[in-house]
C-alpha cells in the first residue's frame, strides 16, 4: 500500500508565502515538474529553482496542479514556477499523466525525472539513516523495486532524465542552473568527467567512452619517471615530446567538441570519457589533464579523475 500523503510548506524564493494576483497571461509563464526515485535529489533540484527566482512547492497534491498552473498564468509575480511530485503522493500519483496532458495546454511545461542506480540510493539511505517512504515494513531495496515499477510510466513521460549517480549535490545544482537560467549557453548543460586509469585495475564501469594511450612511449621505462606521475612537469614534457601525443590530444578534442553538442542536443546530462594506459600513473593521467583543459577552453564545465593514479 502506498503512503498518505505529508503536504509540506510551499516556498517562495523571497523566503515567504506568495499571493497570487489575477492579470493578463505572462509572457514568461513556466512550469517544471520535478518527479523520480526517492534519494535521487529532488530536494536539491527544487532548491536550485528556488534559487533561479522561481516559485516552489514541495508535494503539491496533483489533483491541485491544474489550478497552481492557471494561477501562474495570471499572475504577474509567479510566472516561473517548479513543483515536486513523487511516490509520497501514493495511488493518486496514477492520474499525474491525464492530469500533466491539460496542464500542458494551460502552461509551458517541462518534467524532470530524477533517478541514480540501486547502489547510489541504498548509499545515500545508509548516509543518511532515513526511512523510504514507502514504508519500513520491507528492506530499503525492496522499496526502491517498487517505485521504479511504480514511477515507469512518469519516467516515458519526462522531458529531461537525469541520472544523479555521478553527481554530488553541488554538481546536481549546478547542472540544473546552468540548464534553466536564462540566457545560459548550451555548451554549459552538461558536465564531462576525464577519468584517466590503468588497464591492470579494469575499465571505469561508467564511462561512456573509452580511449586505449597505450601506444605512446611508457615512462614507466624511463628510472627517473618511474616514482612519479604523468602530472609532474617534467613526465609530462617528456610524453609530450612525441609527435603523435600531440596529434592525438589534437584529433580527441576536436572529435568531442563536434560530439558535445550532440549529446547535449538529446538531453544528456553528463559523459564520462575515460583514457588508459597500462597502471594508470602517467600516459593516461597526462592526457586526461590536457584533453581536459582542451574542453574547458570550448566552455564546457569539466572534472578530471585520476583513477588508479597515486595520491
Amino acid at each position: 500500500m502506498l503512503p498518505r500523503r505529508k503536504l509540506k510548506k510551499v516556498v517562495h524564493p523571497a523566503g515567504r508565502p506568495g499571493h497570487a494576483r489575477r492579470s493578463e497571461p505572462h509572457a514568461r509563464a513556466e512550469l517544471v515538474i520535478i518527479t523520480g526515485m526517492s534519494g535521487s535529489g529532488k530536494a536539491s533540484a527544487l532548491k536550485a529553482f528556488e534559487d533561479l527566482g522561481y516559485y516552489c512547492v514541495d508535494n503539491l497534491p496533483v489533483e491541485l496542479i491544474p489550478r497552481f498552473a492557471e494561477l501562474a498564468v495570471q499572475s504577474g509575480e509567479i510566472p516561473r514556477t517548479a513543483l515536486v511530485v513523487d511516490v509520497r503522493e501514493g495511488a493518486q500519483l496514477e492520474h499525474l499523466p491525464a492530469i500533466l496532458k491539460s496542464v500542458r495546454r494551460i502552461i509551458p511545461t517541462k518534467v524532470i525525472y530524477l533517478e541514480a542506480s540501486d547502489a547510489a540510493l541504498l548509499r545515500r539511505y545508509s548516509e543518511t539513516r532515513r526511512p523510504h517512504p514507502l514504508g519500513t515494513g520491507t528492506t530499503v531495496r525492496a522499496s526502491l523495486g517498487a517505485e521504479r515499477r511504480h514511477l515507469r510510466t512518469i519516467r516515458r513521460l519526462a522531458d529531461l532524465v537525469i541520472d544523479t549517480t555521478k553527481f554530488n549535490v553541488h554538481e546536481l545544482r549546478a547542472h540544473l542552473t546552468d540548464r534553466f537560467q536564462q540566457h545560459a549557453g548550451s555548451h554549459q548543460t552538461i558536465l564531462v568527467s576525464c577519468v584517466s586509469f590503468g588497464y591492470k585495475h579494469g575499465l571505469p564501469e561508467d564511462a561512456d567512452l573509452v580511449f586505449d594511450v597505450r601506444f605512446l612511449p611508457n615512462p614507466h621505462f624511463v628510472p627517473e619517471f618511474r616514482g612519479l606521475t604523468g602530472r609532474h612537469p617534467r613526465v609530462a614534457k617528456y610524453i609530450r615530446s612525441f609527435p603523435q601525443t600531440q596529434e592525438f590530444i589534437n584529433r580527441i578534442s576536436e572529435m568531442l567538441v563536434y560530439l558535445l553538442p550532440h549529446y547535449i542536443r538529446e538531453g544528456k546530462s553528463y559523459l564520462t570519457i575515460g583514457f588508459g594506459c597500462t597502471g594508470g600513473q602517467h600516459r593516461s593521467v597526462m592526457i586526461a589533464d590536457d584533453v581536459s583543459r582542451r574542453l574547458r577552453k570550448a566552455g564546457y564545465k569539466v572534472k578530471v579523475v585520476h583513477r588508479d593514479s597515486p595520491k
